[in-house]
């Protein structure tokens, strides 16, 4: 692990500016970001591929006319176009958030170590992936890994370690956060699977806690209500080394933020997630509820919420319009001048 956190901090460190490679210039102007906004908007808010997920039928429910863009600059500065008010439940976004709560916990080792951080190459909430290796090589932003990963955070009760997960995505998105209660019952009902992978889980040893409860508190964070601002807020916390920039709090250790990074980069955007990276460079994640964040090291967080999803379950104008801005301002971390 010493070997790999030296690695990634070296990456990281090259994204954010410090390393002799000469990131390619694109100012970062109040103009050419509201230029940028608008441009994806006005392009995408008449695409009507897509459909909502309807396997969770409350997310079946939510208004798939939603489009929302916020980006949030890693000096404070938050813009906007299109719906950024209507709230959707974070979904599978919550992953990344708890993954930096066991690594603050525990270390990044810890996250390593027990589910692994590799893409499985297969489906988010794949049976088969646990089989495969019995549970260890697989990372934190599928389903297996995730309610692993909410079973090792702290607390001496349900209550203890619900409110620390709560209080750290709050912490993020600068603003206490509440759950859609529509959509957690929803869910809670229709989770028979997710019970499922947690007992193979616990089998194969990944989960040391009851299973049972690891389910239920993941379900709920999944539940979360977020809007598009809270999302590129919670992105460009990220962007600026774990500290928000709005609210100038230190959410979680910087020294864990390559590590963070480069699962959301290998795994964000399910079984799409290569080609995402191939397209954009970015670390991203997606939810099922419609929202996806993706962040510039060192510049900026970006989140668009539309329900609509893809195939693979990501938002099909979120990713188009998150690329589109992307590219007009230089935001692929791996695009670089010659010299």
């Amino acid at each position: 692990m010493k070997n790999f956190k030296g690695v990634a901090s070296l990456i990281v460190a090259g994204w954010l500016g410090a390393s002799a490679l000469p990131v390619a210039a694109v100012e970062l102007s109040s103009a050419n970001i509201e230029t940028a906004l608008q441009s994806a908007y006005s392009k995408y808010k008449v695409l009507k591929e897509g459909a909502n997920a309807d396997y969770i039928p409350a997310l079946a429910k939510v208004d798939s006319n939603l489009f929302g863009i916020a980006l949030v600059t890693v000096d404070g500065k938050v813009y906007s176009v299109g719906d950024i008010k209507s709230e959707v439940s974070i979904q599978s976004i919550s992953k990344v958030f708890t993954m930096t709560l066991v690594m603050d916990e525990s270390g990044v080792e810890s996250i390593a170590n027990n589910m692994g951080v590799d893409a499985t190459g297969q489906v988010f909430n794949s049976i088969v992936a646990i089989e495969q290796y019995k549970g260890a090589e697989m990372n934190a932003l599928v389903n297996p890994g995730a309610i692993a990963a909410t079973s090792m955070v702290k607390g001496d009760n349900y209550d203890g370690i619900w409110n620390r997960i709560l209080d750290k995505y709050s912490d993020f998105a600068g603003r206490k956060l509440t759950v859609l209660e529509d959509v957690y019952q929803s869910e809670a009902a229709t989770n028979q699977r997710n019970r499922a992978i947690a007992a193979l889980m616990s089998a194969y040893g990944h989960i040391k806690t009851d299973p049972v409860r690891a389910t239920d508190i993941y379900t709920r964070q999944c539940s979360v209500g977020v809007n598009a601002k809270d999302l590129a807020q919670m992105a460009a916390t990220l962007a600026n080394a774990g500290k928000n920039p709005l609210s100038g709090k230190q959410v979680m250790n910087a020294d864990n933020v390559p590590e963070t990074l480069a699962v959301m980069a290998t795994a964000g955007l399910y079984d799409d997630s290569g080609k995402w990276l191939y397209k954009t460079g970015l670390p991203a994640k997606s939810g099922v509820g419609g929202g996806i964040i993706a962040v510039a090291p060192g510049k900026f967080g970006i989140a668009v919420i539309s329900p609509p999803l893809d195939a693979a379950g990501n938002s099909v104008r979120a990713q188009k319009a998150i690329a589109d801005v992307s590219n007009a301002l230089g935001g692929n971390p791996y695009q670089v001048s010659a010299q």
